[in-house]
C-alpha cells in the first residue's frame, strides 16, 4: 500500500495561471519555472529572492545553459535567454508552419541535449510531436501524433527515458542510448487518470523512482522502477502540473500548479523528502 504525505508548504511567490516546468539550477542555487499564458519565467533563489521576466510568448519549459543564461522551449521553438537582461534570441525554430501549436514541457539529458515536445493550443489529439535540440543546435523530430507532450526524465543509469503524453493517460518508457540520444522500444510504465484527470510533468529520484504530477487529481505519485505505486503527496490544488527536486541536498520537491479548483490553485509548493532527486542537466550547446 502506498504511503501518503500531506505536509507541503506554499512558497511566497506570485500564483500562476499555469505554472509549469520547474527546474533547479544547482550552480545558481535557484529554482526556475514558467507561467505559460502569462508569458513569464520565474526564478526563486535560496534566500527567497524572486525575479520574473516577460518572454513575450508562451514558455513551456526552462533549463539552465552551461555557458550561462537559460534556454526556453517556447511558442517559436528553442530560445536562448539572457538571465541578466531577459533578452531572447532564437536558437532553433520548431514547427513554424503550424501556428496553432506551441512547445510544452521539456528537460535535458546528461549530455546536454534538450528534449521538448509540442501540442495544439486547443489540445487537439495527435497534433503535437517530440523533438530534441542537439548541442550543435540541430533539431530532430523523435515522435509524431502526440496529444499533450509533457514530462520527460531519465533513470539514474541513463538506460531508460520516461515520457508522458497526457492524453494517453500513461507514463511511457523507452530504451535510451546515452551516447546518441536515440530512443526505442516504447512501452507503458504506469497508467493513471481518466477523463479530466491525467498525468502531467515528472521527476526521477536517485533510487530510480518516478514522481508524476496528476492534473485534476491534487496529487504527486511516486512509482518504483518496477512500476509499483509507493507514495502519494496530497496537494491543496486540483491541477498539479509538474515537480522537480532541488535545494542543496536535492531533497526538496518543488511542485507547480495551475489555477482551478482547490484553495491554492496556481501556487508553488515545496515538500521535504527522504530520498534525493537527480540533478537537472543544463543545455550544453
Amino acid at each position: 500500500m502506498a504511503a501518503v504525505i500531506g505536509d507541503v508548504t506554499e512558497l511566497a511567490v506570485p500564483r500562476a495561471s499555469l505554472g509549469e516546468g520547474p527546474c533547479w539550477d544547482a550552480k545558481a542555487g535557484a529554482l526556475y519555472w514558467t507561467d505559460i499564458p502569462a508569458h513569464r519565467v520565474h526564478r526563486l533563489t535560496g534566500d527567497g529572492a524572486h525575479t520574473e521576466w516577460d518572454t513575450g510568448q508562451p514558455p513551456g519549459a526552462v533549463v539552465p545553459r552551461a555557458g550561462g543564461g537559460l534556454v526556453l522551449a517556447a511558442r517559436d521553438g528553442f530560445l536562448a535567454m539572457d538571465s541578466g537582461t531577459g533578452g531572447l534570441s532564437l536558437l532553433a525554430a520548431v514547427e513554424p508552419d503550424i501556428p496553432g501549436n506551441r512547445m510544452n514541457d521539456g528537460a535535458c539529458d546528461r549530455a546536454g541535449r534538450f528534449f521538448a515536445g509540442t501540442m495544439a493550443s486547443d489540445e487537439s489529439p495527435g497534433a503535437g510531436a517530440l523533438y530534441v535540440l542537439a548541442t550543435d543546435r540541430q533539431v530532430t523530430r523523435l515522435l509524431t501524433g502526440v496529444g499533450i507532450s509533457n514530462g520527460i526524465g531519465w533513470s539514474p543509469d541513463d538506460q531508460r527515458m520516461y515520457y508522458i503524453d497526457s492524453l494517453t493517460y500513461r507514463v511511457d518508457l523507452f530504451d535510451y542510448e546515452p551516447a546518441t540520444g536515440a530512443i526505442g522500444n516504447r512501452r507503458s510504465f504506469a497508467r493513471l487518470g481518466a477523463g479530466e484527470v491525467m498525468p502531467d510533468g515528472l521527476a526521477v529520484d536517485a533510487e530510480g523512482g518516478v514522481w508524476v504530477a496528476l492534473w485534476g487529481g491534487s496529487e504527486i505519485r511516486r512509482y518504483a522502477p518496477d512500476g509499483r505505486l509507493t507514495l502519494t503527496v496530497d496537494i491543496p490544488a486540483a491541477n498539479v502540473t509538474s515537480c522537480a527536486f532541488g535545494g542543496p541536498d536535492l531533497r526538496t520537491l518543488y511542485i507547480t500548479t495551475a489555477a482551478g479548483p482547490g484553495r491554492s490553485g496556481g501556487a508553488l509548493f515545496a515538500c521535504q523528502m527522504a530520498v534525493a532527486g537527480l540533478p537537472a542537466n543544463p543545455y550544453r550547446g
